[in-house]
């Protein structure tokens, strides 16, 4: 497999619960931490630890420049409701994306000398999927 520069990446979210997911403007970060619960079930007579593993969770955060044109991820935060996504770690693949429905959480920093700038966590409300990725 190449190696490729993650400039190209680009995250949808969809507008409201039942719209389709657009790009959402100005996003320079995206983080998607996959992981399962763990559980120790070492017992007596066990020569190491003994784990299995239970329910998979996917959580991400993301950040990039606040931009008045661009809504749908604080409209998510605001109404509490899960939203479509998809994450494309490089736009000039387009058949290799992570997707689902997240639940979105914004935070908006301003300063007298910075560019408007938002930040903010997701929570998969279904199974984090892909398409196209190995």
């Amino acid at each position: 497999m190449a190696r490729f520069h993650a400039r190209n990446g680009v995250l949808y979210v969809g507008a409201t619960t039942s719209a389709q997911a657009s790009p959402a403007a100005f996003i320079t970060s995206f983080t998607i931490d996959a992981k399962s619960d763990r559980v120790d079930v070492t017992a007596f007579g066990d020569t190491s630890k003994v784990y299995v593993q239970g329910l998979s969770d996917a959580q991400g955060t993301y950040a990039g420049f606040r931009d008045s044109g661009a809504k749908q991820l604080l409209a998510a935060a605001q109404d509490g409701l899960s939203r479509k996504f998809y994450f494309y770690e490089d736009n000039a693949a387009p058949t290799a994306y992570f997707f689902g429905t997240a639940f979105f959480y914004q935070s908006v920093s301003l300063g007298v000398s910075a560019a408007a700038a938002l930040s903010g966590t997701w929570a998969a409300a279904t199974p984090l999927a892909t398409s196209g990725l190995t």
